[in-house]
């Protein structure tokens, strides 16, 4: 990871229907700084802003006040090629159905290439890197009809075709929701191959905790419209006086450690991968007995 800033928001604010009696403050003087090869989680309520803010980063939605950089780009400057912009970021929305018009899934995944200009061979190329990437083969899921799959291939299908642009900036919101547990885990050792191996940076937005421990470097905690907290899952989660204030959702394995804590037991809430928490929970009982006998 590098300390080259690619994605950099200063004082950002947006409002929906302004000036209209359905006026609606969705982001306040909102700042932060995504660098080059990081995996940033954005959390936080329904409401707190954190699907306007990600719809910011490759323009679908322009600052109303405040800045966004991106890769050294001004989005406030009128004259910027927003198809170079989202070539380069990826943003891949929480329901499939909003990228997906195409009838077959190769087509569909070819349509960015395509609009490209690149050279057939070039689009075919890309179409079946994207498709491995996601976990679909490429002989057998290229004809295949896109109404008729299944919600975790609609949602691999979707992120496929953002990949097949080959951005280096990937934004997905809600990633994993109204997936089953093998969809998920599948699409999350997806995600971080992605960031670890192909070195994309990766912004995403997520209420399952769980996934958010596995993926991310760092945290962002939107409420009220802004961020109100950053740091590690580990400064995070072990941060009990903050989870209380802003109600962070934690990790069962976090909820396990703390509870035990409560009951006395001496256990580490920062060991909240599930092999770590085991272990500590192993440990707590074992001393626990130890003690009993003695």
């Amino acid at each position: 990871m590098s300390n080259k800033p690619l994605i950099k928001v200063e004082n950002l604010s947006h409002t929906y229907m302004q000036g209209t009696p359905m006026e609606h403050v969705a982001l306040r003087e909102t700042s932060l700084v995504v660098e080059e090869g990081e995996c940033i989680a954005i959390i936080g309520h329904t409401g707190s802003g954190k699907s306007t803010l990600i719809q910011h980063f490759n323009g679908l939605i322009r600052p109303d006040s405040g800045k966004v950089i991106i890769k050294g780009q001004d989005l406030s400057n009128k004259k910027l090629n927003m198809k170079k912009l989202r070539r380069e970021v990826g943003l891949v929305f929480q329901n499939p159905e909003d990228q997906i018009f195409e009838k077959l899934v190769g087509d569909d995944i070819a349509y960015g290439p395509f609009k490209l200009g690149l050279p057939l061979k070039e689009v075919r190329d890309r179409v079946k890197w994207a498709m491995e990437m996601v976990g679909l083969d490429f002989e057998e899921m290229k004809d295949r009809q896109t109404f008729a799959l299944s919600g975790g291939q609609k949602r691999k299908v979707a992120l496929a075709g953002i990949l097949a642009l080959k951005p280096s900036i990937l934004v997905l919101d809600e990633p994993t929701a109204g997936l089953d547990p093998k969809s998920r885990n599948e699409l999350l050792e997806k995600i971080k191959y992605l960031n670890e191996v192909e070195k994309l940076t990766v912004v995403f937005v997520s209420h399952n905790m769980e996934e958010v421990a596995y993926l991310a470097d760092r945290m962002v905690v939107m409420s009220g419209g802004t961020n109100v907290l950053t740091g590690t899952p580990e400064e995070i989660f072990t941060d009990k006086e903050k989870l209380q204030r802003y109600q962070i959702g934690t990790p069962e394995t976090v909820q396990v450690l703390y509870r035990l804590t409560d009951l006395g037991y001496e256990v580490n809430p920062a060991a909240f991968t599930i092999a770590e928490a085991s272990n500590e929970i192993i440990k707590a009982l074992a001393s626990k007995g130890g003690e009993q006998r003695g």
